[in-house]
């Protein structure tokens, strides 16, 4: 089965080109507002992706409640850093292990509109603490 990541399959469904970001995150902001947190992702069909980002700087995700065991490895787990003011993770077996780095601003109330190093932009919500 060919494993492929949740956000790059949700990806190509997306907005194609990326807006300028006014107010983006800084290196605090990401530590303040993502580190010990569950964050979910918009998918475009509706319901959420959660990505646990551990303060350990473990990431790990489980998609099975959105049905993607039929698509991709619903679950996948990995690690997580900040690069200058970017958020970056690497998971184990999505997206083939390459390492992604996002630029994340506000996007109203405690959603986040993130945009991958690549082009790719979507949205998130900022979810409970997890630990």
């Amino acid at each position: 089965m060919k494993t492929l990541a949740p956000m790059a399959a949700f990806a190509g469904l997306l907005a194609s080109s990326a807006a300028t970001l006014a107010s983006s995150l800084s290196n605090e902001d990401i530590k303040g507002q993502i580190a010990g947190r569950r964050i979910y992702l918009a998918v475009p069909l509706g319901g959420e992706f959660p990505l646990n980002y551990r303060r350990s700087g473990v990431v790990d995700g489980n998609g099975e409640a959105l049905g993607l065991g039929k698509f991709v490895k619903p679950s996948d787990t990995g690690r997580w850093w900040i690069q200058g003011s970017q958020l970056c993770q690497q998971f184990t077996s999505w997206y083939k292990g390459e390492v992604l780095c996002f630029t994340l601003s506000w996007a109203g109330g405690q959603k986040l509109r993130w945009v991958r190093d690549n082009g790719d932009v979507g949205t998130a919500r900022i979810g409970e603490r997890l630990e």
